[in-house]
C-alpha cells in the first residue's frame, strides 16, 4: 500500500463528526484478519462489497471478526453486538433516554447495538466511495470494543480520538491482511473527505467534543500505522 494513499485515508475521519451515545475505553492487538482482496476500491475476492448494502455488511462482518481474533489472542471473549440497525431520518431507535437522530451513525451501551441512518451513509458512500463505509463502521464498533474493555475516560473527546485510533487500526489490519484490497482511485475518492472537518475549535471541554480535523486525522494514522494495540 503506497504511503501516499495512507495519508488520504487518514482523511475520512473527517466525516465521523456526528457520533453518538457511547461509554467506556481500552486498546486491543494489531493482527490481520485472514482474507483474500479483490477489485473495486475495498472489496473482497468473492467480488462482495461491490454495491453500498454489500459493503456495509462487509465492514460489519470484516470489523467484528477482527476484534474477535484480537480479544482471543489476549485471552479474551469479544461480545458481538447484539443488533446492527439501518434507520431513516427520525426514525431511529432509542439508546436509553436518548432518541436517534438523522444524518448519524451511533453505538449503544444500553443495548449493545449500533445503528446509522442509512440515507445519510449511503450520501457519503455515493459522495466519497466505499472508503467512507469501512471507517464509519469501525469507529462505531470501537466504541463497542471501548465498553466491553471497561475503561473509563474523563472527557468524551478522549473516547471518540481513541474510536478514531480504533477505525485506522481495524482498516490498516483488513488492508495489510488481505482481507480488504485498495485499487488505482482511491487517493482521488478519499480526497473528498476534505470537504468535511472535526471539531471547528479546540474545546475539550464541550460534553460533544470529537477532536479537530488534525486530531481526528492524527489518531487514525496512529491506529492505521501502529495497530490497534497503539491505541
Amino acid at each position: 500500500m503506497r504511503r501516499a494513499l495512507l495519508l488520504v485515508l487518514v482523511l475520512v475521519t473527517a466525516a465521523l463528526t456526528a457520533c453518538g451515545v457511547v461509554v467506556g475505553g481500552g486498546s486491543g492487538q494489531g493482527d490481520p484478519v485472514e482474507g483474500g482482496g479483490g477489485d473495486g476500491g475495498m472489496a473482497t475476492a468473492e467480488a462482495r462489497g461491490q454495491t453500498f448494502t454489500s459493503d456495509v455488511e462487509l465492514a460489519r462482518e470484516l470489523t467484528e471478526a477482527y476484534w474477535k481474533q484480537t480479544f482471543a489472542a489476549s485471552g479474551l471473549t469479544y461480545r458481538p453486538v447484539t443488533d446492527f440497525i439501518a434507520y431513516q431520518g427520525d426514525n431511529g431507535p432509542a439508546c436509553g433516554d436518548q432518541q436517534a437522530v438523522p444524518n448519524n451513525a451511533f453505538y449503544c451501551p444500553a443495548g449493545h447495538f449500533i445503528a446509522y441512518d442509512e440515507n445519510w451513509m449511503r450520501e457519503l458512500y455515493r459522495q466519497m466511495g466505499d472508503g467512507s463505509v469501512y471507517v464509519i463502521i469501525p469507529h462505531e464498533f470501537g466504541h463497542a470494543v471501548q465498553i466491553q474493555l471497561n475503561t473509563a475516560f474523563r472527557l468524551n473527546v478522549e473516547r471518540e480520538l481513541q474510536a478514531d485510533c480504533f477505525a485506522g487500526g481495524t482498516l490498516g489490519a483488513l488492508v495489510k491482511g488481505g482481507s480488504l484490497q485498495t485499487e488505482p482511485g482511491d487517493e482521488d475518492e478519499l480526497l473528498v473527505n476534505l470537504a468535511a472537518a472535526g471539531d471547528p475549535t479546540d474545546d475539550w471541554l464541550r460534553p460533544d467534543a470529537h477532536g479537530t480535523a488534525q486530531q481526528r486525522q492524527t489518531m487514525f494514522a496512529k491506529g492505521y500505522d501502529r495497530g490497534t494495540s497503539a491505541c
